[in-house]
């Protein structure tokens, strides 16, 4: 990824090479926002605090790439919560974005201790949203809803098992998707699969928001595709995300941005 962030460093824009006025706000007004000092966000704070910090250890079903730092199959809570959940400024892009486009039916690919999860499931409840959240691990749900719970967070429901397996019977009975979140398997055709899967059921302003795009080789071919799919208009590199949108009032445009 060293290699990789470099090459982002040497080609990202800021907001002065942004013509068109739906990009501009966007990056002005979501994108370069800080909103960490908000109070919603303390609860969060000091759960991904005391996560960080459990010694309890817990048997890891894994359907994906698998960690980088530790494949071990019996893993302490702490050591997942460090390694694994998300640092706060990208939960809170999620909830930004997610107040910005008033989305209300959110899937969210790969749950793991249910943080980033409660970002989104938080920002979408001002519309009375409610949040799909797919998890692979039956031991790893179980620690998420009790944190659901904690948080009085109510309008989350998770999807256990093999993603590959679940994805497809829940966006066929789905309302049409306002915003999905890739942070499941992160390998190129399961990240190809489950964006086609999720590309039947969208509308014109679909959000799809993908995580560690130049993770791995795989990603980066991964994103070169879905940049490439005739149904994207515009696309959004900010290096650890990527943005994908389906406006067909849009000229066809790629942009990689500072973040």
């Amino acid at each position: 990824m060293i290699s990789a962030y470099f090459r982002y460093l040497a080609r990202a824009r800021d907001e002065h090479s942004l013509h068109s006025p739906f990009l501009f706000a966007l990056y002005t007004q979501v994108i370069r926002v800080d909103n960490r000092r908000e109070v919603v966000f303390d609860p969060l704070k000091r759960l991904t605090k005391k996560l960080r910090q459990s010694q309890q250890q817990i048997a890891i079903t894994d359907f994906g790439a698998g960690s980088k730092v530790n494949a071990s199959q019996q893993r302490a809570i702490g050591d997942i919560a460090r390694h694994s959940i998300k640092p706060a400024r990208f939960g809170r892009l999620l909830f930004r974005l997610i107040r910005r486009f008033r989305a209300k039916t959110i899937i969210d690919l790969g749950t793991s201790l249910g943080i980033t999860t409660a970002y989104i499931a938080e920002a979408a409840r001002v519309y009375d949203g409610h949040v799909s959240t797919f998890e692979g691990c039956p031991q790893t749900a179980a620690v998420a809803a009790g944190n659901f719970s904690q948080l009085a967070i109510d309008n989350v429901d998770i999807v256990v098992g093999n993603i590959d397996d679940t994805l497809p019977e829940k966006v066929a009975t789905s309302k049409p998707i306002d915003l999905v979140f890739f942070d499941a398997n992160h390998r190129y055709e399961p990240t190809v699969r489950y964006f086609e899967t999720c590309l039947t059921n969208i509308h014109n302003d679909t959000l799809f928001v993908f995580d560690d795009i130049h993770w791995s080789a795989e990603m980066e071919q991964a994103w070169d595709y879905i940049k490439a799919h005739p149904a994207v208009t515009v696309t959004v590199d900010l290096f650890w995300v990527g943005l994908v949108f389906f406006r067909k009032e849009q000229p066809r445009q790629d942009f990689i941005l500072r973040f």
